[in-house]
């Protein structure tokens, strides 16, 4: 059995609820937050370019596919090319818009590396042409280059009106609706509702009813997927030593390494998106400074670019390599 804990800091309840609603990390997950999507986007960041070469890695059904290179495109962050005539078909191409999502996908990268279920379908190894060396990439600080996790920030707190009203307007599906299931790729255990939850306990809300109240979950769906997160490993539950039948949810290393993701989209999907400052807002404590993330190389330090990193080739699927 786990240990008891006791915690101290009790958040302001309705402030955060407005917080994460108005949140660019909600927003955003509502574009791209579905598995098929992140999976569709790992795949043109490691050079698949043609449907039946992403039909074939991953397994996705045919309609689902072009539904979500469709909206990928609409999004302006694929465009078409044309490679043969007749039949004609196409391949798809990063744009300039897309390739700004590389921070984010360098960081599922990297969780999935550490604590996913699909190793064998990334690459191995990622090299930074401009050192020469292998790499890990490295959460920085784009304000004074330091490394920086989650626990060298501060996180302030100021509503976005325009988001929370669409938020409002839209009711309950701008939140997290008992139907949001599909995963996000990440191990097939991550989905919105996951990466939701765990930037509520970010922000201090460890018990049940904390929870509830900020993301407005259904209890009887909020209970089966903490009871899920818990199993898997994403939380670990322990009972609260003022009130034992409390129990008490604390983020694990495998999704305290989320964070990484969380900012990186976060900040993409305010700058390029939604064009909106989010309402939760991290300060760089060593600095100072407003928290803007980059992805660095772990060998020299420096900003990590798509066009600067080379990386092994994918294993072709049986059914390809027969």
């Amino acid at each position: 059995m786990a240990p008891a804990v006791t915690l101290a800091f009790t958040p302001d309840l309705d402030l955060t609820r407005d917080a994460l609603a108005s949140s660019t990390l909600s927003h955003g997950l509502m574009v791209l937050g579905d598995r098929w999507t992140v999976a569709v986007l790992m795949g043109a960041f490691t050079g698949v370019q043609r449907f039946d070469d992403w039909q074939q890695r991953l397994g996705i059904p045919r309609p689902t596919l072009a539904h979500r290179l469709k909206t990928l495109m609409l999004l302006g962050l694929l465009r078409q090319r044309a490679y043969q005539q007749r039949p004609r078909r196409f391949a798809y191409h990063l744009t300039q818009a897309g390739l700004k999502l590389y921070d984010h996908v360098l960081m599922i990268w990297l969780w999935e590396k550490r604590w996913g279920v699909r190793r064998a379908a990334l690459p191995e190894k990622l090299l930074h042409r401009a050192c020469g060396h292998s790499f890990v990439p490295v959460l920085a600080c784009s304000a004074c280059g330091d490394k920086a996790g989650m626990n060298d920030l501060h996180f302030s707190l100021k509503v976005n009106q325009p988001l929370l009203a669409q938020a409002l307007n839209a009711g309950r599906t701008s939140r997290l609706s008992a139907t949001d299931a599909t995963g996000m790729g990440l191990g097939l255990r991550v989905d919105r509702w996951s990466l939701m939850i765990v930037a509520a306990v970010v922000l201090g809300c460890h018990y049940f009813d904390q929870l509830c109240h900020v993301l407005g979950i259904a209890s009887s769906v909020l209970s089966r997927r903490l009871g899920g997160m818990v199993d898997s490993g994403l939380l670990l539950s322990q009972p609260d030593l003022n009130d034992a039948r409390r129990n008490v949810y604390r983020l694990t290393p495998s999704s305290r390494d989320l964070f990484g993701y969380l900012v990186c989209f976060s900040t993409w999907a305010s700058r390029e998106h939604l064009h909106q400052p989010s309402s939760i807002r991290p300060t760089h404590r060593a600095c100072g400074q407003a928290f803007v993330p980059q992805v660095a190389c772990s060998a020299c330090g420096q900003a990590v670019k798509p066009w600067d990193v080379t990386f092994t080739a994918l294993p072709l699927p049986a059914t390809l390599a027969a």
